[in-house]
């Protein structure tokens, strides 16, 4: 079994989701931002594991479901945040963020058995996934973060490793107002859709 590591900032307003504002006002980006952890959190809650852990920088709401272990992130730049949720891993571990509400515990559940890692490509170039047999920080540190070669770099890292990588499908993140729109009608009846219609009629984009 694997633990699932779910790294997240507390949706707060001017905190989150900066870039869906405009169109959106900070607190209905901050309101996107909780309905996507919400589904996120679903989604790992209902998936096999042995531990599901939340790295949180901020505070949990009322938006966290039973079952999670709560640890506070580090200090530091993303490489290093990664680095060290994979640290407090004891066995094998997939890592996701909060910005893919569709995820399912399909595409979550894992098998380490015939590979060293799971790599989760992005479409905007970075990783929404990332799965070690053996956690090691030292395959995350130093790896540029938010840049259109995040994923390639952090692929390659892997691969120089030694380990055998098995790719996940790619997922598109909810940065923009636009891959909110392309996320929802995804998943069409989920928390994160319907809170984006709410949203959106308020701000008349729609």
């Amino acid at each position: 079994m694997t633990t699932l590591l779910v790294i997240a900032k507390e949706p707060l307003p001017g905190r989150v989701k900066t870039r869906l504002t405009p169109p959106f006002t900070p607190q209905e980006a901050a309101a996107l931002a909780q309905a996507a952890l919400t589904d996120t959190l679903r989604a790992v809650a209902a998936t096999p594991a042995t531990r599901r852990v939340l790295v949180l920088d901020g505070t949990p709401g009322p938006w966290l479901p039973p079952g999670f272990d709560v640890v506070r992130q580090c200090a530091g730049g993303l490489d290093e945040r990664l680095a060290d949720a994979f640290a407090g891993a004891t066995g094998p571990a997939l890592l996701i963020g909060m910005d893919t509400p569709q995820v399912t515990p399909e595409l979550l559940t894992v098998d380490f058995a015939d590979c060293d890692a799971y790599f989760g490509p992005a479409e905007d170039g970075g990783f929404w996934a990332l799965g070690l047999a053996e956690p090691d920080p030292a395959l995350l540190r130093g790896v540029p973060m938010s840049t259109p070669v995040t994923g390639a770099l952090q692929r390659e890292r892997l691969v120089s490793a030694g380990l055998r990588v098995r790719d996940l499908p790619r997922l598109r993140d909810v940065d923009t107002a636009e891959d909110a729109e392309a996320v929802a009608a995804l998943v069409p009846r989920g928390g994160f859709a319907r809170r984006l219609a709410r949203c959106a009629m308020e701000s008349g984009t729609r």
